[in-house]
């Protein structure tokens, strides 16, 4: 796998993990109350920290040579 190819595998993912948390804190902001919404909302809290960890590798890793 090119080192190009590898880079849009892990922008996409990252994109991902952005949808997820979005739905994630939606549902834990309409639907859930107490421990669960703490829970839920962690987790989007987590995924969208990784998802930003993982685009500045990206972006800062440069352009890929051809």
């Amino acid at each position: 796998m090119s080192e190009g190819l590898l880079k849009m595998w892990v922008a996409l993912s990252a994109i991902g993990l952005m949808f997820i948390a979005v739905f994630s804190i939606m549902l834990s902001r309409s639907k859930l109350t107490g421990i669960p919404q703490a829970i839920v909302s962690f987790f989007a809290w987590a995924c969208m920290l990784v998802a930003g960890i993982l685009i500045l590798i990206v972006v800062f890793s440069g352009p890929v040579q051809g």
